[in-house]
């Protein structure tokens, strides 16, 4: 991300269609915790997406932006860099996760908020590790940009089809803990009440709702 904010203040290049006017941030903050929150740390939203864990994952957007607000980038540039992101995405990253104004929204939230331990923003689930508000608001935060699951609405590609494969509540709940297979381990990142609310949930147990 860092080299890609480089690159595009070096080339002078901006992102064609990038709305200038006041955009939804909230609404972006929701899309990001559904969308990106599963690859990407962001203090803000409550994500702990991690590179170390699931090398797939995406860098941490705090500390990629840190540095560059440090260097005197301001938010525009910030915001034209994540919509270059967003529309020219390179794997892992997977592309079309959000376009047109939804795109617009996820930049403008991003770059307000990126690297600023001060920064803060309404809507979404935002503001904690876990991502509270319930086993719903959890899976979206953690694993909805990995994983397909209508009841959450999301349509993440990387993992499994939840709407297919219908784990068992034991069999979730060991796979949300330890990992494996590719997905990281969310044992020590979620607590255990945390992890058997998931697992209800994605097997289709009373935390449903």
């Amino acid at each position: 991300m860092l080299l890609a904010l480089g690159a595009l203040v070096v080339a002078g290049c901006g992102t064609d269609g990038l709305a200038t006017g006041a955009t939804d941030t909230g609404r972006g903050k929701q899309l990001f915790t559904e969308k990106c929150g599963g690859c990407h740390t962001l203090r803000e939203a409550g994500t702990q997406g991690s590179t170390i864990q699931n090398p797939s994952s995406g860098p941490n957007l705090d500390e990629a932006f840190a540095s560059s607000r440090m260097e005197g980038f301001d938010e525009t540039t910030i915001r034209e860099t994540v919509r270059h992101q967003i529309d020219y995405a390179t794997p892992p990253m997977p592309r079309n996760l959000v376009d047109g104004s939804d795109a617009d929204a996820v930049a403008a939230y991003v770059a307000l908020v990126a690297g600023d331990p001060k920064a803060s923003v309404g809507g979404g689930t935002g503001g904690g590790g876990g991502g509270g508000g319930g086993a719903k608001a959890i899976f979206a935060t953690n694993c909805g940009s990995c994983h397909t699951f209508s009841d959450a609405g999301t349509s993440g590609t990387v993992g499994p089809n939840l709407d297919e494969t219908k784990p068992g509540f034991k069999e979730a709940f060991t796979q949300i803990k330890n990992g494996g297979g590719g997905m990281p381990p969310f044992g020590g990142r979620l607590t255990d009440e945390q992890i058997r609310a998931l697992a209800r949930y994605v097997s289709g147990g009373s935390a449903r709702r």
